[in-house]
Order: structure tokens, then sequence, then C-alpha cells
């Protein structure tokens, strides 16, 4: 067995107040599929994002902090911590101020040289230096959106929500949710910035919120938050655009009711795509087909919680943990390695107010 000598550790971020636990460490067993807590964090004001680097073993949060500038008198912290696997604890390594907006995704490059953050509230994206010792560096660079699009209440400005770099690491993809449109920017490492490289228009009031490429690196699929769709895209990675296939539901036929879809996964092999839906409360399964990016529904399956605002395949492609906001748990599911169907293993955690879940082995 490839990973029968290390460890897989959980890493889980909420929504707390910097007086409360906000960074969560749980052991995984993948025999039983139970999580145990081993480490807390308190001190981040509202941790809601987490990247993991297991190669360095290095953990990195957003959190808010007060500004005087900022929308909503809150601007943007990134925190650093190293990770230690045997004990299943983290230990802050550095914080630093960042964008001047309140954040909702942090993302790294894959040769850690960069992090990236986004503020919905404040409609910029930032490019975040990092350190060879896996500490946060200085704020490189800011692009501030602008416009609006359809929907009044939703879209009457930029809400960028996520970005993801291309597998090349050429291009950064920002999902901006109030201009329904997904943007494009190279990386130029040689300046430490990042330059605007194409736009690629959602359906009006869609919504794009987060990203996720195909192993293959040919296609990426965006999950749409106001109308509850995904889209697949063939992507051009010489130039970094995408090229519409295929747009299709999340949500089972007939149903009636508020939903707003949060995250997105594909499984390790490519085959199955995943989406979750916040109202339905459900996580979607679609199989892919890898020559055209297509997607066929394949099930619905309850979170067995409200609000699934994130949820992520375990390392070995062997289980799905969701992160219920408003359920206040974390909740495992086991995957059928032929089907990719998901099934409930009656094992889950608590936790207040958990959006942001990830494993890596160690």
């Amino acid at each position: 067995m490839e990973h029968q000598n290390q460890r897989l550790l959980v890493f889980a971020g909420s929504y707390a107040e910097a007086a409360n636990p906000g960074v969560y460490v749980y052991a995984f067993n993948e025999e039983t599929g139970e999580l145990t807590p081993t480490d807390s964090f308190t001190g981040l004001q509202n941790p809601t994002f987490l990247n993991v680097d297991a190669k360095a073993k290095r953990l990195y949060a957003l959190g808010e902090t007060a500004s005087e500038t900022g929308p909503k008198g809150k601007g943007g912290e990134a925190a650093s911590f190293v990770i230690q696997p045997e004990q299943g604890k983290i230990e802050l390594l550095n914080r630093v101020d960042t964008i001047d907006g309140p954040p909702c995704h942090i993302q790294r490059s894959e040769d850690s040289r960069y992090l990236t953050m986004v503020s919905y509230h404040g409609g910029m994206v930032g490019l975040i230096a990092l350190e060879q010792d896996g500490s946060v560096g200085e704020l490189l660079d800011v692009h501030q959106h602008e416009g609006h699009s359809v929907d009044p209440q939703n879209q009457d400005r930029p809400h960028p929500h996520s970005t993801f770099f291309d597998p090349a690491g050429k291009y950064l993809i920002v999902q901006d949710l109030g201009l329904d449109r997904v943007r494009t920017y190279a990386l130029k490492a040689d300046s430490n910035e990042l330059e605007f490289t194409v736009d690629t228009a959602s359906t009006p009031g869609a919504g794009p919120r987060h990203l996720v490429f195909h192993p293959n690196g040919q296609y990426a699929f965006v999950i749409n938050e106001l109308n509850s769709t995904v889209t697949s895209y063939q992507y051009e990675a010489a130039t970094g655009t995408l090229n519409e296939v295929q747009t299709i539901s999340t949500l089972p036929q007939g149903f009636e009711g508020f939903n707003g879809c949060a995250e997105i996964a594909i499984s390790e092999d490519g085959k199955y795509l995943y989406g979750s839906n916040r109202g339905h409360d459900s996580i979607v399964q679609y199989e892919v087909d890898a020559s055209t990016g297509a997607l066929t529904l394949v099930q619905h399956v309850s979170t067995e919680g409200g609000h699934p605002r994130h949820f992520s395949i375990l390392p070995g492609g062997k289980y799905l943990l969701a992160a219920n906001r408003d359920g206040n748990n974390i909740v495992v599911f086991s995957i059928d390695q032929t089907t990719g169907q998901l099934t409930y293993t009656g094992k889950s955690v608590e936790v207040s107010k958990p959006v942001c879940v990830w494993g890596a082995y160690f």
C-alpha cells in the first residue's frame, strides 16, 4: 500500500472569533473512517479557507483584520503554520497583513513561491510572496476589479471568490461572481506581477465561484453559485483561454426553493466530478467524458447537515469529507472505487461552523 507508513491528517477552517478556536487538526483513520481531534489554533478572525503544503509541512490560513480603509472596516491577513505530523499539531510561524479587504480564499503556487488571496467584499486579487522557510512575505501586486452584472443584490459590484493556478503554473484563473467573469491573469515571475490576459463571460446571473482542472489539463470545470450550474470548459494552455463545452444543473429535476452552490472537486482519475448545493444540502456527482469534457449526472447525496460550503476528496480517493457550516459538523463519505458514488459512513465530527476541510499524507 503506497501510504501505509504515512499519517493522514485533516485540517479544517471555520467561522470563528479570534478568541475562539478557528483552525482544527484531526487524525483520520482510513480503516474506520473516524476523525480524531489532535490540535486547534485560537487567534485568527474567521479563518475560513486554508491551503496545505504537505511536502514542506506548512499550513496557510487567511484571516480578517481591522482596517480603516477596507470595506466593512475589514482587511485581510495570511498566517503560516509549521505542521508537526507525528503529534498532529500546528505551530504559528508568522502572520502578515495582506489585501485591504476581508478575504474569502487563499491559494498557493505549485512551486510555493506565491500565495494568492481574493476579497469578495473588496473586489480585489492579491499576489503575496512566500519565503524559503514557508513564512508569508510581502504583498507584491493587487488588482482591483470593476463593474457589475445583472443580479442587483449579488452582482452590483465585483465579487472575486477564488483563484486557481493552471496546471503549468503559467496562469492564474479568477472566478468573479459579481461580474459573471472567469478572469485569466498571466503570472510574471520575473517581476512578481499579475498581468490581465483574457475574460471568459459566464451566463448572465450565473455567479462563477470555484474551479477545478481535469487531471489531463485539457478541461476546467466551474461551479456557478447563483444559478446552480456547473460549466465545463476546454482549456487552451498556451493562452489561458477557456472555451465553453457544456453547462449542466446541479439540482434534481423539479427542485424548488433557494439554493446556492459552493465547492467543486474531481476524482484523482478524472472520471467523476462533484459539486455542493447549499439549500438542497447535497453533493451532486457527474461522470466526466475525458475526450470532450462533457458531464452526465450520476447522483445526489445528502450532506447530512446544512449549508455544505466546502468539501474535499481525501488523498487516495477513498473518502470525501463535507464541511456543513449550519450543521456544525464534518461528515465522512466513502467513495466507491468503481462507480465513484458516495455513501455516508455514519461517521462525523462536531465542530463550530466549519467551512473548509483538506486532508494530506505525511
